[in-house]
């Protein structure tokens, strides 16, 4: 059971996804993404080499549809998957095979994809997509926004485990990067609250890695 939105920042040019599941650690096998090239959520029966395969069509100047289209021609089993795939121009594509679980539905939106299974109903998606939109936030905040619109919607058939968000910038790192691999109750919640303890200091750990000397102090020993 998952439900997932990939989006780009026109702004910015972030790329970014947030996604729930109901089974353990969902950040560490479906949200793929490449600084200045695209993002992906491989998920359902999850194979995770689908999102750097992608990816690497992507960047080697196929569109999202050529991209979804060259992995599951390579997938023998791309009938138990769902895809979606939103590139640096904030052009996307998804994918749902036959065997992709309960309710399910994709929809995509003005710079964004989102996609779920084993939904309580299909207009889960819709409300997701449409917060999205409507949000005038950062990239990370609107992700988050419309994971809780669609768990506000109905979200899953059943409990929500594990919850995550990552954005990629400018650099070959992720700008944020954070999970709730297993929470009894809410992990979106707790995602949120990770963030808003995270975000007064992301700046400064992009400075840190670009230029130590501009670093703020922060009163630790040997860090004066």
């Amino acid at each position: 059971m998952t439900i997932s939105i990939a989006a780009r920042c026109p702004k910015t040019g972030q790329l970014g996804i947030a996604i729930s599941s109901s089974s353990i650690c969902v950040g560490a096998r479906c949200p793929w993404l490449l600084a200045g090239v695209g993002a992906v959520s491989s998920q359902n029966i999850t194979l995770p080499s689908l999102g750097p395969k992608m990816l690497s069509a992507l960047e080697a100047g196929k569109t999202p549809q050529e991209a979804i289209k060259q992995a599951i021609k390579e997938d023998e089993h791309s009938a138990y998957r769902q895809l979606t795939v939103i590139d640096i121009h904030g052009e996307s594509a998804c994918f749902s095979g036959t065997e992709t679980l309960g309710i399910h539905n994709i929809v995509q939106g003005n710079n964004c994809v989102a996609a779920g299974n084993m939904l309580a109903n299909t207009e889960v998606i819709d409300a997701m997509v449409k917060a999205f939109e409507d949000s005038e936030e950062s990239l990370t905040a609107s992700l988050l926004i419309a994971l809780e619109a669609g768990l506000q919607q109905g979200g899953e058939m059943g409990p929500v485990h594990s919850a995550a968000v990552k954005v990629v910038d400018d650099y070959p790192w992720p700008l944020v990067d954070l999970r709730v691999d297993w929470a009894d109750d809410n992990p979106i919640k707790e995602l949120k609250k990770l963030w808003q303890d995270y975000e007064p200091q992301m700046e400064a750990y992009v400075t840190r890695a670009l230029d130590p000397r501009e670093a703020p102090s922060y009163g630790v020993p040997g860090n004066e």
